[in-house]
């Protein structure tokens, strides 16, 4: 009789080179003793990582795209070829500690209402992310996880809803209840993904995590932060690649954010993000040129 599965890890890989190696290395450590699969969504990767996969056969499969159809398209792609009730959503630059996925699907199953937990996410230096937040606004560009004022005034309550920090925990609790957490590494119940239709595909690359927590949540759902669990993220390693699409991309998905979210009705206030992220897109590539 075949085993029931249990999780399946879902990775997109656009020319992630060794990290992917090591991203699936630890996995297979993570989830020894447990009934897995994992799927590799590769976007037309150029360097080669496509074939690394291989090493890894039968457990985990590579799903090759001729073009790179973007993050939240490449997750749905897995997340359909792929059974298990749980799905691990992990970045190809990204790696587990020992225990980590054990750590997260405890909490989700000890709460019933929950669709989806995230780990601390930490710098390869070992410098905490800060992948738990509250839902971007007007303000994130100012205290957001890499916003000045926030590293300056981190104590101010603008600071502390946008990237919540283990003090919010408090009294030991394995978890918190957040709006959303970082997808570069997340564990999320199947049912609850497909009853919202998963990623939203019109985000090629960012934002995509925070507006698949916020449709959840509106659907009675939450989310939860869990700390006990830990996983390296290298941030970037994919759009070294293509650095100006990647900033492009960011502020193209912040502002559909903000439009689908934030600023359903007003024009004004849409029409004022649209020219704040086009300057900062502009500023940007302007000082990395």
């Amino acid at each position: 009789m075949t085993p029931t599965m249990e999780v399946a890890a879902v990775l997109v890989n656009y020319n992630a080179g060794p990290e992917l190696v090591r991203a699936l290395q630890s996995l297979t450590s993570d989830l020894a003793g447990l009934v897995w699969e994992a799927v590799v969504v590769d976007n037309a990767s150029t360097d080669g990582s496509d074939r690394l996969v291989e090493a890894f056969a039968p457990q985990v499969r590579l799903l090759r795209n001729a073009t790179n159809v973007g993050f939240a398209r490449g997750v749905n792609q897995g997340v359909a070829a792929s059974r298990a009730p749980l799905v691990l959503l992990m970045n190809p630059d990204s790696h587990l500690e020992t225990g980590a996925t054990r750590a997260l699907r405890a909490q989700l199953e000890a709460h019933d209402g929950c669709a989806i937990v995230g780990p601390r996410v930490l710098d390869p230096d070992g410098t905490v992310q800060g992948s738990a937040r509250g839902d971007p606004d007007m303000m994130t560009g100012i205290f957001g996880r890499t916003g000045r004022l926030r590293e300056w005034l981190p104590f101010l309550a603008a600071a502390r809803r946008n990237v919540v920090t283990d003090a919010a925990l408090g009294n030991g609790q394995p978890s918190v209840v957040v709006d959303w957490v970082s997808g570069a590494c997340m564990l999320i119940r199947r049912a609850a993904f497909e009853s919202v239709g998963g990623f939203d595909e019109r985000y090629f690359l960012y934002w995509e995590d925070a507006d698949l927590c916020r449709r959840l949540r509106a659907r009675g759902y939450h989310v939860r932060y869990v700390p006990g669990a830990t996983a390296i993220h290298g941030v970037g390693t994919s759009s070294r690649t293509a650095p100006a699409a990647s900033v492009r991309a960011f502020h193209e998905s912040a502002y559909l954010y903000y439009a689908t979210h934030v600023a359903k009705r007003s024009s004004v206030k849409r029409w004022l993000a649209h020219q704040l992220l086009r300057a900062r897109c502009w500023w940007i590539l302007r000082n990395e040129s």
